[in-house]
């Protein structure tokens, strides 16, 4: 496939530019005396740190964000993870749109790679539809959390709720309210819902929320039936999105009901409500309303595999995808039965579609090993704990067994490039590093089988 330049630069490259653009300037506003809060001094690593966490919505951070930074400061922190959720280029293009610019060849190409799209036809109503669904759903996030915040906290609730409710959508994870996230609210049915909501809405990918609103309006108008009317890649995403969190829910009640530091002493519906918190935050969010490090071995491994999973494509979540696990399953079933081509729902999915998604799997694979093993050449903790903090930064979650706060500098250097990684996109690296273009075999080489597996 020809990459398409823009200004003698892929548009890939624009768009790592682009995060790294952010990230520098948010690491010099974090830097200034005005960010942080009073009598709080902040290394250049830990606001490189925070400016990368936010930026690449991870979450992991390596000093209390609500008592570290300032008004200022989190107002900084907001607006990165803001920027980050959307991208940069999305976030542009819809300043120009506000200001009745027309938006460019150049830009629709950017915006179209930013969201992988197949088409530039409708580009600029799909950025317009996509800002104002996210301020949409963020501001009814916002009065759900103010409900339960202001009663609290007075005037500041107001704050506390718009900052939490743009950080779950952007499944950044990062809040003002305590130093060990949401678990004082662990039995709070409204912070529990509303945080579950907004993750799943941000991490279920725009093209998504697009397909079910034109599939709705041809319901009402026409009586189709709904389902068939989704593109396949809604109907993957939201089957394996369901399985996922069902899966999770289920496992993290079984392996956690009878464990005294997580959900033990709690009601059964509290039981129900905490476990499926934990499956729908390992969905890339980063929110915990239960220490990491108290669950069980069991209950560990399964956020680590859906922690890798992650959310949809083209959505504020990261990690491999759901479409993408999805696709590399299918592909090994119709191996496994003999068939030449790969079905779903009915459709053959692409060969460049199972290769994209064998190469996104690979390269956050090899992202997540290397990190680990660096990790743990410098880092003295268990191997859990590294995995945990790895799997996080590389899927940009944010959940942490409590390591990341002891990261030394080679630590915090080593999960920085890690989360930088995970948000632009193994398979974006893997275009942008690649200096050949394709290139049209005249002579095919031999065939000759191998021997695999």
């Amino acid at each position: 496939m020809q990459k398409k330049k823009v200004a003698g630069f892929s548009t890939t490259h624009v768009i790592m530019l682009s995060f790294l653009m952010v990230i520098a300037i948010g690491t010099l506003l974090l830097m200034l005396p005005i960010s942080h809060a009073d009598g709080q001094q902040v290394s250049f690593i830990d606001a490189l740190f925070m400016a990368t966490t936010s930026v690449c919505v991870t979450g992991l951070v390596t000093l209390t964000t609500v008592s570290t930074w300032s008004i200022f400061g989190q107002v900084v922190i907001l607006l990165l993870i803001q920027i980050g959720g959307l991208g940069f280029i999305t976030i542009a293009a819809g300043i120009l749109i506000s200001l009745h610019r027309k938006m460019n060849m150049k830009s629709r190409m950017l915006i179209q790679d930013a969201f992988n799209l197949n088409s530039l036809s409708g580009i600029v109503k799909f950025t317009r539809n996509v800002i104002r669904g996210t301020f949409l759903v963020e501001a009814i996030g916002a009065l759900f959390y103010m409900t339960v915040f202001v009663p609290e906290y007075g005037a500041k609730g107001i704050w506390i709720s718009v900052f939490t409710s743009i950080s779950a959508f952007c499944n950044a994870g990062i809040d003002i309210i305590a130093s060990d996230s949401l678990c004082g609210y662990v039995t709070n049915p409204i912070i529990n819902f509303t945080t579950c909501f907004l993750i799943i809405a941000g991490g279920i990918g725009f093209v998504v929320w697009w397909d079910l609103v034109n599939v709705s309006q041809k319901v009402r108008q026409k009586g189709a039936r709904a389902f068939r009317e989704l593109s396949l890649h809604t109907k993957l995403a939201l089957s394996s999105t369901a399985v996922f969190i069902v899966s999770g829910w289920i496992l993290f009640f079984i392996f956690e009901y009878n464990n005294p530091l997580t959900i033990a002493d709690f009601s059964l519906g509290d039981k129900l409500m905490a476990s499926l918190f934990q499956s729908v935050t390992t969905r890339t969010a980063g929110f915990a309303t239960i220490p990491q490090e108290n669950f069980s071995n069991a209950s560990s491994i399964v956020s680590l595999l859906l922690m890798f999973i992650g959310g949809s494509p083209a959505g504020t979540a990261g990690g491999i995808k759901t479409v993408t696990i999805a696709v590399v399953f299918a592909s090994a079933l119709a191996t496994i039965r003999h068939q030449k081509d790969v079905t779903m729902f009915g459709r053959t999915v692409t060969k460049e579609a199972i290769g994209k998604a064998a190469s996104v799997m690979c390269m956050s694979f090899v992202i997540m090993f290397v990190s680990t093993v660096l990790l743990a050449a410098v880092t003295e903790t268990d191997m859990l704990s590294i995995a945990y903090e790895t799997v996080s930064a590389t899927a940009t979650v944010g959940l942490t067994r409590n390591l990341t706060g002891s990261l030394d500098i080679w630590g915090k250097l080593i999960i920085i490039v890690t989360m930088y990684l995970g948000r632009v996109g193994p398979i974006s690296l893997a275009v942008a590093f690649s200096t050949q273009k394709e290139k049209q075999n005249v002579i095919k080489c031999p065939v000759e089988d191998i021997s695999v597996g």
